[in-house]
């Protein structure tokens, strides 16, 4: 599965001010029960699910918080770009300010890291992560994931 299959413009929150983990978690929580009628408290407990394992922060200023959803159907995919970075206990130290927020089916497994796998490798580019850092508006943005 594509992950520029998976975007959708509605799913794309730029210049968000948001200033911690937990206020992001909840409002990628809304951003779904808004755009795809999920439960936004059983999303929020997923992502936090998965950071109470690890952080999510890659370094670089990004992070992939990631989980697993009982009863959903496809892997859904939220893009945020925060106005100043926050904490997120990265591997490198650095604050964040460009998530990747990923949901995927309780038993997703291979398309779960495959899923992954494209984000990391889209975020490893020094070009593209300041692009997608960058964009003024969501089409922009997509327009850099495909570059």
């Amino acid at each position: 599965m594509n992950l520029q299959q998976l975007l959708s413009p509605s799913h794309i929150l730029l210049g968000q001010d948001i200033t911690s983990k937990k206020r992001l978690f909840e409002e990628v929580g809304f951003l779904f029960e808004r755009t795809a009628h999920l439960n936004r408290a059983a999303v929020t407990e997923s992502l936090f699910a998965r950071e109470r394992l690890g952080s999510t922060g890659l370094g670089d200023g990004v992070a992939i918080p990631h989980g697993r959803l009982k009863g959903l159907k496809e892997p859904k995919i939220a893009i945020v770009q925060l106005q100043s970075p926050i904490g997120f206990d990265a591997l490198d130290g650095a604050p964040v300010d460009l998530l990747f927020a990923l949901l995927v089916p309780e038993n997703a497994t291979q398309k779960h890291l495959d899923l992954l796998a494209q984000i990391a490798e889209i975020l490893s580019d020094d070009a593209k992560r300041s692009m997608l850092k960058t964009a003024t508006d969501a089409h922009e943005l997509i327009k850099a994931l495909a570059a």
